[in-house]
């Protein structure tokens, strides 16, 4: 059985322990400031009226707290378990993360043994210590980071049902100039190329067979197949469309629209567009919209690797959005109400900035999961059929981040065959449809 006593504490530990409260209290902040309806609960927001001034010890992560139970009557009893303990839960949970992904080399070994064994090595053992450091530190902080972003989105999404942009817009753009600084920060491929990859760190191997060199990769766009010529960079011109695609997608996702069509679908389609195009010739999603798309051109102009990485952070924008965004239409149109947030979508097109499209297809199958369960728990006890969807999103995009091994070695397949994905997307958008479609019809004659 898996204990924490197991685990022995380092120096480097401490820091990460440090590193991760620290984060807690930053999600805690967001959480209480970024709301709908911000509070004056955060240490570092403002003081509410009638208490008293805030002391340096106040803002120490974890100890701060219990130094503001004080304020128990503005805020109400008991307000300040729940940002302790999310504070101790990223400081003890980054340690952990730092454990499994950096010192047990956890996200990478199991895909290079799962192939030596396909390669007829039998049972072996890779050398944890043959996988370089530098190929895990940008995943494990790219991972801290979102995870960060997921605990604020996720609470706000409990709290008020709704998932602000003053989240998911900061933390796309950061997803995106992550991905193209450091491609190494996507989740990581073990392989075994023929040729040294573009964007990899080699992994000397003599302890197995001489002259075998494993390689981390990052999960680029088309992984598990080699990156094709015609997505290369400048001079390709198709790449940059892809790229510019993929970009405005989301500045459309992110500008005002309301869709009126009791005059016909030519005339609402009309107003939508005209209101997108007011909203990104002028500030904010106009500054936003024109300065990302010259820097994507900037990347395009400038090298393979970085190029790289970027369009596969712009595509797993894209593309994890789609998913929720079709899901969101499908199921609007089966129960005759608003199926999903519009939050939803844009937190997934930021998850998909970090952790690519292939990811987060299995977090569109792996979510549900957990949202049935919590669904049907608060229908029995709340009749209330109305449940935050984001948290489950972060769920499913947790534990495949964390299992990224185990789950990449029984889908890599489908990626590699190309129209395997698509057509059983297809087929579950269909079901989808005639399922929800169905449970309403249910819930009506159950609940009235």
């Amino acid at each position: 059985m898996f204990s924490l006593a197991a685990i022995p504490f380092s120096l480097e530990q401490l820091g990460v322990f440090l590193a991760g409260i620290a984060l807690g209290a930053l999600a805690n902040w967001a959480i209480y400031r970024l709301a709908w309806n911000p509070r004056d609960i955060s240490p570092w927001g403002p003081v509410p009226s009638g208490a008293s001034p805030r002391q340096l010890l106040d803002r120490v992560p974890i100890i701060g707290w219990w130094s503001l139970r004080r304020e128990s009557s503005e805020h109400g009893g008991g307000f300040w378990i729940r940002p302790l303990l999310i504070e101790l839960a990223m400081g003890i949970g980054l340690v952990l993360l730092w454990w499994w992904e950096v010192e047990q080399r956890g996200l990478v070994l199991g895909q290079l043994q799962h192939i030596l064994q396909e390669l007829q090595f039998g049972h072996i053992t890779v050398p944890k210590l043959a996988i370089p450091f530098t190929a895990l530190w940008p995943t494990f902080w790219g991972h801290g980071l979102l995870i960060t972003l997921m605990v604020a989105a996720s609470f706000i999404d409990i709290d008020e049902k709704i998932i602000p942009d003053e989240i998911t817009v900061p933390g796309t753009l950061l997803g995106l100039i992550l991905a193209t600084c450091l491609p190494m920060s996507l989740l990581p491929l073990g392989t075994f190329p023929q040729v040294p990859p573009a964007i990899g760190v080699a992994a000397p191997l003599p302890q197995i067979a001489p002259n075998l060199t494993a390689y981390v990769e990052p999960t680029t766009l088309t992984s598990p197949n080699a990156w094709p010529a015609e997505l290369l960079p400048a001079p390709n011109w198709k790449s940059l469309a892809v790229g510019q695609f993929c970009w405005w997608l989301w500045c459309f996702a992110l500008a005002p629209r309301i869709w009126r069509g009791r005059r016909g679908a030519w005339q609402a389609t009309t107003v939508i567009c005209r209101r997108v195009v007011r909203e990104v010739c002028r500030p904010p999603l106009g500054v936003i919209a024109w300065s990302g798309a010259v820097a994507i051109t900037a990347v395009w102009l400038w090298g393979t690797s970085v190029w790289m990485g970027l369009l596969t952070a712009l595509v797993g924008l894209a593309m994890s959005g789609a998913l929720v965004w079709i899901v969101r239409i499908v199921g609007s149109a089966a129960m005759g109400r608003e199926a999903m947030g519009f939050g939803d979508v844009t937190l997934m097109m930021m998850v998909g900035t970090f952790l690519g499209w292939q990811a987060c297809v299995i977090v569109f199958f792996v979510a549900p999961f957990a949202g049935l369960v919590g669904g049907l728990v608060q229908l029995i006890t709340k009749r209330d059929d109305v449940i935050p969807y984001g948290p489950f999103l972060c769920l499913g995009a947790l534990f495949v981040m964390v299992c990224w091994a185990g789950v990449w070695n029984r889908v890599a397949f489908a990626f590699q065959l190309g129209w395997l994905v698509p057509a059983v997307l297809l087929f579950c958008f269909v079901l989808l449809g005639v399922l929800l479609f169905i449970w309403q019809q249910i819930k009506r004659l159950l609940f009235g």
